[in-house]
């Protein structure tokens, strides 16, 4: 769905100005047609819940899967948590992920490589605080049939090019096999990552039974998708610390295209 910068502005709930200034800074994804900037819904729904901006649940309304689709916990628990991912840059971590993910024989791992790459390309999926979210673009490309998320612990932080610019240590892979799943699980990440557990249990590398619990705990805490407990919908809250605060976007330095 192409928006335009009024629907844009309502959607994130601020000013058209600031549409525009967050356009020519370069940190929001646009597309210049017929002399109009044009927005995509699902994009700028992942860009702004990768920045933990509060919209209210009724945005998700469209996005939301289904109840039979998995929980955050229930594709936590279908993926890998890895240990000492060994990378120098963000390639070589990607692609000693990739080897060590457990995954469907009919997936291809160099074209799942790939891709991730290209969703680099577009922008950094690092979200500060020493954490990035990498992942398919495009989720339905790889015809997974339910969602997974992979917390993989760098043996060393890296640069990953983020958007408060401190290397990473932990990541966490997603791959889904819709765009709903993806923007639900994403939003769950979004809130649950500013969990102080979470935090504490994710900076001591703590066992996968652990944090499988622990991250479940945060999401159970989440009223409903897209509200934070204690927080009213349409208030943005307090972003992550070493997340960049959406209200001044600066010269676009380290931000996310896309």
């Amino acid at each position: 769905m192409q928006l335009s910068v009024k629907d844009a502005a309502n959607l994130l709930k601020i000013s058209e100005d600031a549409v525009y200034r967050w356009v020519k800074a370069g940190v929001l994804p646009a597309y210049h047609i017929n002399e109009q900037y044009r927005f995509n819904r699902s994009e700028l729904l992942e860009w702004a819940t990768a920045r933990q901006m509060d919209l209210g649940a009724e945005v998700f309304g469209a996005e939301r899967p289904k109840a039979s689709h998995s929980s955050l916990a229930e594709a936590l628990a279908a993926g890998d948590v890895l240990y000492g991912v060994e990378g120098e840059d963000k390639t070589s971590v990607l692609r000693g992920i990739i080897h060590m993910l457990t995954l469907p024989e009919e997936v291809d791992r160099e074209f799942l490589f790939q891709v991730l790459l290209a969703r680099e390309s577009l922008g950094s999926t690092g979200i500060g605080g020493g954490i990035a979210i990498p992942h398919v673009r495009n989720p339905v490309i790889l015809h997974i049939t339910r969602p997974a998320v992979t917390i993989c612990f760098l043996k060393r932080p890296i640069d990953f090019q983020a958007i408060d610019g401190q290397p990473v240590h932990t990541l966490f892979l997603l791959i889904t096999p819709t765009i709903r799943a993806h923007l639900h699980l994403l939003s769950r990440l979004g809130f649950v990552l500013r969990d102080k557990e979470v935090k504490a249990a994710l900076g001591r590398q703590a066992p996968r039974e652990e944090l499988l619990d622990v991250l479940a705990r945060a999401e159970a805490a989440v009223v409903m998708p897209g509200v934070a407990p204690g927080v009213a919908p349409g208030v943005v809250p307090d972003v992550a610390p070493g997340v960049v605060p959406l209200g001044e976007p600066g010269d676009g330095t380290g931000e996310e295209r896309g």
